[in-house]
């Protein structure tokens, strides 16, 4: 068996043990009267196509709060380090404020936002942009300030400029912390939207997302509903991150030693 097939057979093997185990939980651990408590696999498969077109419309409105919210924190975290790495007393200046906002609970935040802007997509991306744009600040700022000092000292030796070195030698020496960044964040904003629309969201318009429709089956007591909100949320993350790893791929797999060491 070749390398790339164990890696694809083995977390294959790993889910369907779980499946298993779930079923076995279900069946012969948890009490007949309770067992609604953890739908089967099957059963939220059933609720899935039973609220495909709810859960796709959900899905879509979630998915719009978090690019907006993503794509604005990408943008304004990537500028503040540029703005951070520039000097230590900067950093020292900026950094516990940027730690007071990420620590703000988005259930405190969400009010806020309301009054702010509205319920509704805004309040949501702005949400969502609160929670994605510390993971990719501090790691940006990281990998700026984290340049070999030996080529520092070289481009220094050949007269460049400060703004030579930032963008042609911390800048692109940065690259592998800011997709790592962008790995957390990617994992953190379809969360983030989700929670921001239980607290902030509106369904006016249809513009309700996922964290709407979880209330909403919560209320119901709809649970295999539910947990297919939940895996429709799942996937959405997981296309996030991949679209994410193609991208980091993309950048870095000519020229980074991980991906060199990968290829091997």
């Amino acid at each position: 068996m070749s390398r790339h097939a164990f890696k694809l057979l083995l977390p294959a093997a790993t889910g369907a043990l779980l499946i298993a185990a779930w079923y076995a939980l279900h069946f012969w651990v948890i009490p007949e009267d309770q067992r609604f408590l953890l739908p089967t696999p099957d059963a939220i498969l059933h609720a899935v196509r039973e609220n495909a077109a709810y859960l796709s419309r959900a899905a879509l409105n979630t998915a719009r709060g978090a690019l907006l919210g993503f794509g604005l924190a990408v943008v304004v975290s990537f500028a503040l380090a540029l703005l951070l790495s520039w000097s230590a007393a900067v950093r020292a200046a900026l950094y516990p404020y940027l730690m007071a906002v990420q620590l703000t609970p988005l259930p405190v935040l969400a009010p806020i936002c309301v009054i702010w802007v509205g319920a509704g997509l805004k309040s949501v991306a702005l949400l969502t942009f609160v929670i994605a744009f510390f993971p990719l600040v501090v790691n940006t700022t990281q990998g700026l300030v984290s340049v070999d000092r030996n080529l520092v000292e070289l481009f220094a030796s050949y007269g460049a400029s400060r703004w030579q070195q930032l963008f042609r030698l911390r800048v692109p020496g940065a690259l592998p912390y800011f997709f790592t960044g962008l790995r957390i964040a990617a994992t953190l904003a379809p969360i983030g939207a989700v929670v921001a629309d239980m607290n902030a969201g509106s369904s006016a318009g249809d513009g309700g997302g996922l964290g709407f429709a979880a209330v909403i089956f919560n209320s119901q007591a709809k649970f295999p509903a539910l947990f297919a909100t939940a895996l429709v949320t799942c996937l959405l993350g997981f296309l996030f991150n991949v679209v994410i790893l193609i991208l980091e791929w993309w950048a870095l797999h000519h020229w980074h030693d991980s991906y060199e060491r990968t290829d091997r």
